[in-house]
């Protein structure tokens, strides 16, 4: 069995149980929901308006500067140093919220999560490089949901702290702490990958089942193969530009895809809101609350919202209806519903119809994202996918800072209320653009065929986007050269 170090060739279930480990102990912060609190109460002693203008930002600007340097170092180090980086960031953010205070030392703490939350490209993509692609379905799923089994469980656990033993968040922050220095221990036993995407290529044939398979001769021939491969890719990883080159074209063929296109632009679109959500909504239920009476609450609605989401996301994958065509109806109506649940939080001046807002729109951006993620991975190989996570993130936290740039208060200066606007309003004009788009898509094929009805125009829509295919839905095997491109 692998230890730290040493590089593992065989087996899936050593590295995805530790991985899965590591997820559940790094998502399960039971001081989250109250972080806003945390900073405006006693302990830390910040102002509203401190918190909102001077340190949530840090968080936001230094993720965008770190995930490109971040990403390339994945792939470089073969994701585990990147994974116990991850560890480290979460820790010392801990770390520092327990034993410092003030302004700088918040601002510090967010740098220190930012790094934590820029290495998720890491802790996604690491176990693809270690098991065979016959239990890729099976490791995502594990993966995925022990995060969210992990913050829904975080969340009750302070809730049921908070209520029934009056733990301070002074506590809650320790036991926070110490979930993430297990998550830390865990991270030191992953496996190291033997390849990586681009600059440790997997050699064709090097998989998991093939290596079982193999004769003497076989391996005979593959070790010269195996040796010949290698010299390649050392002579090819000298070139740092070559990498880059390689990165810039497979990202122009993976957006060659309208279908592609389509659901990665609502991803990097829909996104950034939802990290401002997660990250202000604490703040503007202090606003309207100030009491903080019934604030005590704010993890009972995570927990919800996170359980909620996870059950939707789930159900997902079992509803037998065609997804990627009745998901961009969904795509469409939720976008349309969580357009007005950001604007009628920021117009509503009680923290109940905030919590509700903040319910709706969590739960249906956990569902949609996950029929984006389905959409685009199904038509992707798992490296190509991993590749467009890290892209899709990158322009999600660059519409993130431009909007955190125009509601902060060297510019603009807004208050809660009106920043809420904003994101309503912002996300108002991307739910018009996608529904148009959808409605546009449907009535080009209704209108080739004008003789047909409406169950002929969506069986031809979807055979436009290949759903009706013998290979529709097999994962890997499709190619992004085969999809329609954005110029047909």
């Amino acid at each position: 069995m692998a230890v730290c170090g040493k590089e593992y060739t065989s087996g899936w279930k050593y590295p995805t149980i530790l991985l899965c480990l590591f997820g559940f102990f790094a998502d399960m912060r039971a001081v989250d929901p109250f972080t806003a609190q945390y900073f405006t109460g006693s302990y830390h002693n910040l102002t509203v308006e401190q918190v909102k203008n001077s340190v949530l930002p840090v968080w936001t600007y230094s993720y965008i500067a770190l995930l490109i340097p971040v990403f390339l170092l994945t792939d470089y180090l073969r994701y585990k140093p990147i994974i116990v980086l991850q560890a480290l960031g979460l820790s010392i953010s801990m770390l520092l919220m327990l034993i410092t205070r003030g302004e700088a030392a918040m601002q510090g703490m967010e740098f220190a999560y930012a790094i934590f939350s820029s290495c998720d490209v890491a802790y996604y993509s690491y176990i693809y490089s270690m098991v065979d692609i016959v239990y890729y379905q099976r490791v995502t799923s594990y993966c995925r949901s022990i995060t969210l089994v992990a913050a829904t469980l975080g969340a009750l656990l302070q809730q049921i702290l908070m209520s029934f033993a009056g733990v301070s968040y002074f506590y809650l922050n320790i036991l926070t702490l110490t979930s993430a220095l297990v998550s830390l221990v865990c991270s030191m036993f992953l496996p190291v990958p033997s390849r990586s995407m681009f600059f440790h290529k997997k050699m064709p044939g090097d998989t998991i089942l093939s290596k079982q398979a193999r004769s003497p001769k076989m391996e005979t021939t593959e070790d010269t193969n195996m040796l010949k491969g290698c010299e390649a890719e050392r002579a090819s990883n000298t070139n740092f530009f070559n990498v880059i080159w390689l990165l810039c074209k497979e990202v122009k063929e993976c957006y060659w895809s309208r279908k592609i296109l389509y659901w990665s632009l609502w991803w990097a679109f829909a996104t950034p809101i939802y990290n401002l959500l997660v990250n202000y909504s604490q703040l503007l239920w202090v606003y309207v609350e100030p009491s903080g009476k019934i604030n005590a609450y704010n993890s009972a609605v995570d927990a919800a919202s996170t359980f909620l989401g996870a059950i939707l996301s789930m159900g997902a994958g079992f509803v037998k209806v065609d997804c990627e065509l009745f998901g961009e109806a969904a795509l469409t109506c939720l976008s349309i519903i969580d357009a007005g649940v950001l604007l009628f939080m920021g117009f509503s001046r009680t923290v109940w119809i905030s919590y509700a807002g903040y319910l709706i729109f969590k739960s249906s951006y956990m569902l949609l994202i996950t029929i984006a993620t389905f959409n685009i991975a199904v038509n992707l190989s798992m490296e190509r996918y991993a590749l467009l996570f890290g892209f899709n993130t990158l322009v999600a936290l660059f519409i993130q800072t431009l909007l955190t740039v125009v509601v902060d208060h060297r510019r603009l200066g807004l208050d809660l209320i009106t920043q809420f606007l904003v994101y309503g309003s912002y996300f108002s004009v991307v739910a018009v653009m996608f529904m148009l788009w959808t409605t546009y898509l449907l009535m080009s094929h209704y209108c080739k065929s004008p003789g047909s009805d409406l169950h002929s125009t969506i069986t031809a829509m979807s055979q436009g986007y290949g759903l009706n295919s013998p290979t529709a839905g097999s994962g890997a095997s499709h190619k992004v050269s085969d999809e329609p491109s954005v110029g047909q």
